[in-house]
């Protein structure tokens, strides 16, 4: 499988940002877009939906 990675609309072009692609089982994957080759993570389609219901709601303000 050819794994497609995007970033938000919102980023500005050549800006520090994450990528998301969708994978297999309806995973997520997420990586830092400066470091395409290094790691990422995968989240289970549970836990993707609290983490953007999170972002979302504002829970990770108060972490900037």
């Amino acid at each position: 499988m050819n794994t497609e990675w995007f970033k938000s609309s919102y980023s500005k072009q050549g800006g520090d940002c994450v990528e998301v692609a969708f994978l297999d089982h309806r995973m997520v994957g997420i990586r830092d877009s400066k470091n395409p080759t290094g790691p990422a993570l995968v989240f289970a389609p549970g836990e993707w939906d609290a983490f953007t219901a999170g972002v979302a709601g504002g829970e990770f303000d108060r972490l900037v």
